[in-house]
């Protein structure tokens, strides 16, 4: 018998559906959007006032400790900090750049910036510890043209801000000793840096309630950068009507949010969406507590999580594919932690990829091994242009991959695009466009007014559109075959995935212009250790790949695979094992832990010529009955 569901409140509203005579759809929900603040901080201030001693942020100490921060506390030291910024004279013309990650100092500042109407960007912090060149962090302060830079450990960006800071602009590091002033070199000027602290020193006047008066929906609160994969990074508008909108759409579908201030333990990385804006601000939003999560998610990276999830358990919990596939052999190891991570949890999420078949059923069986009951499992659809959500999942689904419904407010436009249905946007929640960038914000919008999302959609049920929608693919990714036939490449990698649980951490789908299609694989090498003979599954994991149990093991599943399919565009023919995985490094996984697709097949694109190559060399596997065509 299946186990209930932990019976939870969600906001189920119906769907309207107008279709037109080219085969345009406009969809949008019957509930309309409530109410909502003019702007972040005012949330701030009612946290402050009706609950000041409620922990708002909390983070890790290097004693192991927590430190915490209440929201009185906090607005305190906002203001403090937004005074400091009306000292400088900081504007629109003289923004903040944050170069460092996730932190209560980053949080205060961009707080503060927030509250005096100062816009602030969040910058990747692999613009300035992993570039050699900083180009990209250039091409960001640029636009951004700061009157105060932020990086939290000095000594670990000095060579970014040297080479990419212009003159005469201020440099605030954090107060850890490690974060002391910077010095001169011989061969540079000297890049004088002020402690954190010295922000904080003057309490706030007069100056700084007529700042925050001044401050309204249109505001401009922050600027977030697309990650540039496919060309410099472009500065996303994001205003205070985006930010509240957003969040009181969430809470209509969530409202449980608003029978208990939810305490999140998150590492979604600020400077994107996902976590500076639909996490961070929930928490904000609805008087609950954030605790800063320094996990990654990776196999060693994920450790730190671990140990956060052991002290606090979450009532709601956001993550990445990547991340669940990492958490999920701890939750499985640990019965105290799978017990105390699942005691209070009112729902997971997920987003930024498509999650694996494998990874949601194994959540569900420890779920109710720890509970008795299995956990909603949601996502959403949107992006960086969204605020970011724009499609919420809206009810219990038994199956990744259902994206929900439009949000109270959003207008929905799917625009015929191949074989496909393009996703067009239109709401509150949407950017005006991009910093600065005129030539772009054009493009990006069509003659209605409507975001060009670039994804595609279809309808879970076509006979019952309130079931929500399915992602679809992203358009630009799907590719034709040399023969003209459309290989939609979501919905391989989703039955790739399916097929070779637990065996395949992720895949990247090759064949635009060839005659068939064949991949680049990801293996998850502890479950290929699971294959190997009992002396073998110490070996580095390089080896354990080259096992011959274990490329038996792939060769079956792909023999399977490949007569699953009915034609060229749906059956795979030959495969590559990556024993180098994708780097973030090099572009090929996002800071939230996602696969660049593109990225990976340019980095590689040898291998991928190995695929199609007459004769396949011994890396190569051939599924059986499928001679290749490839054009080498």
């Amino acid at each position: 018998m299946t186990k209930p569901m932990r019976a939870i409140r969600l906001g189920q509203p119906g769907v309207i559906v107008d279709r037109r005579d080219d085969g345009t759809l406009l969809v949008r929900g019957d509930a309309p959007l409530e109410p909502h603040p003019d702007k972040l901080t005012l949330c701030l201030e009612r946290w402050a006032r009706d609950a000041p001693d409620r922990v708002f942020l909390a983070q890790r100490r290097p004693d192991g400790g927590w430190r915490e921060l209440t929201y009185a506390g906090t607005l305190d030291r906002v203001r403090r900090i937004a005074q400091a910024l009306l000292d400088r004279n900081l504007s629109a013309e003289r923004g903040i750049a944050i170069l460092s990650g996730n932190g209560i100092e980053h949080a205060l500042l961009g707080l503060a910036a927030q509250y005096v109407g100062v816009p602030y960007a969040p910058v990747s912090t692999a613009y300035s510890l992993v570039s050699t060149d900083f180009g990209k962090l250039r091409h960001v302060l640029g636009l951004v043209t700061p009157g105060l830079v932020f990086a939290a450990e000095g000594e670990r960006f000095e060579r970014a801000l040297r080479a990419a800071v212009p003159a005469g602009v201020e440099v605030v590091v954090g107060d850890a000793p490690s974060s002391s002033p910077i010095s001169s070199s011989p061969t540079s000027s000297t890049l004088p840096a002020t402690p954190f602290a010295a922000l904080t020193a003057r309490a706030a006047t007069p100056e700084v309630d007529e700042a925050h008066a001044r401050v309204g929906p249109d505001t401009v609160a922050k600027l977030l950068f697309t990650s540039g994969s496919t060309g410099l990074p472009k500065g996303v508008i994001n205003t205070q009507r985006m930010q509240c909108s957003n969040q009181q759409m969430l809470r209509q579908v969530f409202t449980f949010l608003a029978e208990e201030p939810p305490v999140l333990v998150d590492w979604l990385p600020w400077n994107h969406t996902f976590g500076g804006n639909h996490n961070f601000n929930m928490a904000l939003y609805n008087g609950g507590t954030f605790c800063i999560d320094e996990g990654r998610p990776v196999a060693d990276g994920v450790l730190p999580t671990v140990a956060n999830l052991r002290d606090v358990a979450p009532t709601m919990y956001f993550n990445v594919p990547k991340g669940y596939e990492a958490l999920v052999p701890h939750l499985r190891a640990e019965p105290e932690l799978r017990r105390r991570f699942f005691s209070r949890l009112k729902a997971l999420f997920y987003a930024g990829a498509g999650l694996s078949p494998y990874i949601w059923e194994s959540l569900e069986e420890l779920a109710v091994e720890s509970c008795g009951e299995r956990i909603v499992f949601v996502t959403s659809l949107g992006s960086t242009e969204t605020a970011p959500a724009a499609l919420i999942g809206n009810r219990a689904v038994d199956q990744p991959g259902i994206v929900g419904v439009p949000a109270p407010g959003v207008e929905v436009k799917l625009v015929p695009s191949g074989e496909k249905l393009e996703l067009r946007l239109r709401g509150p929640n949407v950017t005006p466009g991009y910093w600065r960038q005129d030539a772009m914000t054009a493009k990006a919008f069509d003659e209605e007014g409507f975001y060009r999302m670039g994804d595609a959609l279809r309808f879970f049920d076509d006979a019952r559109p309130e079931l929500g929608f399915v992602f679809d693919g992203r358009i630009s990714e799907d590719f034709k075959l040399a023969t003209g036939t459309w290989v939609s490449v979501s919905t391989m990698r989703a039955g790739v995935l399916r097929h070779f649980a637990p065996l395949v951490s992720d895949v990247v789908i090759a064949g635009h212009d060839r005659d068939d299609v064949a991949m680049l694989i990801v293996p998850d090498v502890p479950a290929c250790r699971d294959h190997c003979a009992d002396f073998a599954r110490d070996l580095p994991d390089a080896e354990v790949l080259r096992r011959p149990e274990v490329r038996a093991r792939f060769q079956a599943l792909l023999d399977d695979f490949a007569l699953t399919g009915t034609g060229s565009s749906n059956r795979i023919g030959r495969a590559i094992l990556l024993e180098e995985r994708p780097s973030l490094d090099a572009g090929e996984i996002t800071d939230k832990g996602s696969l660049n697709q593109r990225a990976v097949l340019t980095r590689r694109a040898a291998q991928v010529e190995a695929l199609y190559a007459p004769v396949p060399g011994p890396d190569v596997l051939v599924a059986a009955r499928h001679v290749s065509q490839g054009k080498g």
